[in-house]
């Protein structure tokens, strides 16, 4: 059984016994033996010892024949209550003579940092006092609450009867006054156990922690045994059994260059009491560590890619209460939670493992042949054109040959025969067939009215060749201008000549908008089902929104009689 439980009942006998040593610790009490984190606390301590004592009277101050601070044989100081080996005799802290009520005089030692208590005890030189109160603070002296009252008239001093806890959590309960002993001392004891209801266990009870806890101890004398008066109090020694508190992830409390206490903190926590999870160590919330549980906090996974990262409540709650950590600034061209992926415009190398600096490498798709930069972040294929192959689409595939269009730079081989000879009317050079369509395009009336139509366009699949036309499927989003093909809006079809389309004249991609002002020599040529038409002299624009205005109002132009006069 661990330390930290409560163990024996620490009575006046055996005070000392507890603080004597016990058997060897182990190698790191905060492993097992595999070398698993586990729980474990420091081992109790006099947490007084050598501690500053605040007396609200000393004997001596100023000087009187009774006791003399220049004198250290007639001098009587506080410090006296806290040294090592104090004894009865002229060791002993002496209050001023008390001459009239009140009678109390207050003893106050800052304990450093907070510990968790087990004992408070007071030696003294003289009969000990028939009333006297045990305070604590969990703020380092700004508020005070009672651990326990001594007197022989409980009622009558503290307004409580004297008795055991019986509530169901621990209590400041009023004991009996300490009993004079035959040297003419006596000892004031006090146990937390005492005041905790039996079977209340420190590990799983959040109250009985918070009891225990104490960063100050103040002891209150406030009625002497003797009633004749002047009086003053004496006492030898006071001792604040006690564990460095650090929630069960730490051994040992180290002493900062600056003289404060703090816990040499493991399980990847942090602070004077270990009480949260060090920058990083955020995978999960912080917890106090148990017997059976060491509740260490687990650094974020981010496959060494990041430094900083971010608890979650949500997504630990989805993960089953695993994981809530969220990297932060992920490096080296990695994204996601656990910057277990490449971002946009790079891959995953195979080669290479996760960890490794240069685990995704840059796409490097081809300025020209690839439809992107953006590449597939398992396998490294940039998006191609029709007609180019290769990783980075850097080359024309079997059957295509390269063409001097940056919009296709690749086009079908032309086979040998008759059929294949080009005409004037016809040229085979890609570059005749495609209109302009970069930078600012203004429509202007006069190339408004000049279109046999004027419409929004999506288009919904890839081109399927018909013969001498490509047939492409397109809802009509918007119609500006109807013409002789009577454009409606919903689903149709654009047919494009098939020789416009291997050149990529116009470059339809499924899923986008476009502009389509149609017309113009060849509109009706060929055999080609019902729809739209867009051959050599229409336009096919990219769809942009300030668009819309500007067509409305050449719209309502036309039906003003407009085009006659463009």
């Amino acid at each position: 059984m661990l330390g930290w439980r409560w163990g024996l009942l620490l009575t006046a006998g055996t005070l000392l016994a507890a603080l004597s040593p016990g058997p060897p610790a182990p190698a790191d009490p905060c492993q097992d033996e595999a070398g698993a984190p586990r729980g474990c606390v420091p081992g109790l301590v006099n947490a007084a010892l050598g501690r500053e004592v605040l007396a609200s009277s000393t004997c001596g101050w100023p000087a009187t024949r009774a006791c003399d601070t220049s004198d250290h044989r007639r001098a009587h100081p506080a410090t006296l209550l806290t040294s090592a080996g104090g004894t009865a005799g002229p060791l002993c802290w002496r209050s001023d003579l008390l001459s009239r009520a009140p009678l109390n005089v207050t003893l106050t030692v800052a304990l450093g940092k907070a510990f968790e208590l087990v004992f408070v005890s007071l030696r003294f030189c003289s009969p000990p006092p028939a009333s006297a109160a045990l305070l604590k603070s969990q703020d380092h002296g700004r508020s005070w609450a009672p651990l326990g009252f001594f007197s022989s008239h409980c009622r009558l001093d503290y307004g409580r009867p004297p008795g055991p806890a019986n509530g169901p959590g621990p209590e400041a309960l009023c004991f009996p006054a300490p009993q004079v002993q035959p040297d003419g001392g006596g000892l004031l004891a006090f146990s937390v156990q005492d005041s905790s209801p039996a079977g209340l266990d420190l590990e799983s009870s959040p109250v009985l922690q918070d009891w225990v806890t104490a960063t100050d101890i103040r002891v209150v004398l406030t009625r002497p045994t003797e009633a004749g008066l002047p009086y003053s109090y004496s006492a030898a020694e006071l001792q604040v059994g006690g564990r460095c508190k650090c929630n069960g992830h730490a051994s040992r409390c180290l002493l900062e260059p600056q003289g404060h206490l703090i816990c040499d903190c493991r399980h990847g926590t942090e602070g004077p009491d270990c009480g949260r999870c060090k920058p990083f160590y955020c995978d999960r919330p912080w917890q106090r560590a148990t017997a059976r549980e060491a509740h260490s906090c687990l650094a974020c996974s981010c496959n060494g890619h990041a430094r900083r990262c971010r608890f979650n409540m949500e997504l630990y709650r989805l993960s089953g209460r695993r994981s809530g950590g969220v990297c932060l600034n992920c490096r080296h061209n990695t994204a996601g939670r656990h910057c277990h992926y490449c971002r946009e415009g790079f891959y995953r190398d195979p080669g290479r493992a996760l960890s490794d600096r240069r685990a995704c490498r840059a796409c490097d798709c081809h300025p020209v042949g690839a439809a992107g930069k953006t590449c597939n972040q398992t396998t490294g294929q940039c998006p191609c054109k029709d007609g180019v192959t290769g990783l980075t689409c850097n080359r024309c595939a079997p059957g295509f040959q390269q063409s001097r269009s940056p919009v296709a730079p690749c086009v079908k081989t032309p086979a040998p025969g008759p059929t294949q000879e080009s005409s004037p009317e016809e040229p085979q050079d890609c570059d005749s067939h495609c209109q302009p369509a970069r930078g600012s395009y203004r429509i202007s009336l006069k190339r408004f009215c000049k279109k046999d139509y004027a419409v929004q366009v999506a288009v919904g699949a890839r081109g399927e060749a018909r013969g001498a036309w490509t047939r492409f499927p397109v809802a009509v989003l918007a119609v500006f201008r109807s013409g002789e093909e009577r454009a409606r809006r919903g689903n149709s079809a654009l047919w494009v000549p098939a020789r416009d389309a291997a050149c990529g004249c116009p470059r339809l991609q499924p899923g986008r908008r476009y502009l389509l002002l149609g017309g113009g020599p060849g509109a009706a040529a060929g055999d080609r089902g019902p729809g739209l038409s867009a051959a050599r002299g229409s336009l096919v624009l990219p769809w942009r929104d300030a668009w819309t205005r500007r067509l409305r109002r050449l719209q309502r132009r036309e039906r003003r009689g407009r085009c006659g006069a463009a």
